[in-house]
């Protein structure tokens, strides 16, 4: 299916967009670059996860990982709203 050598690449690279993302949202200058940046972690820690339960095959950790999502969205929607003030 996926060989070893793609996991640990796809592993790295995200690890990279996750520091990537971290220095951003430590160095930015607004709330908005701050809100992104913790999204971005956010969901490269869910392909992350989503990585590692394809590495060990463990099939409940999908479960988890879709109810994480879910939370994620609307927590993003969330961060929008207060960062536009709450207008629609």
């Amino acid at each position: 299916m996926i060989t070893e050598i793609t996991l640990e690449l796809a592993l790295v690279l995200l690890g990279a967009a996750m520091l990537v993302a971290g220095v951003r949202g430590f160095l930015g200058p607004r709330t908005s670059d701050r809100a992104v940046a913790s999204d971005l972690i956010f969901f490269a820690m869910i392909g992350f996860i989503a990585l590692i339960g394809l590495r060990i095959d463990i099939e409940a950790l999908f479960d988890i990982i879709l109810i994480a999502t879910l939370l994620g969205f609307m927590a993003a929607i969330s961060m929008a709203r207060l960062g536009s003030g709450g207008q629609r």
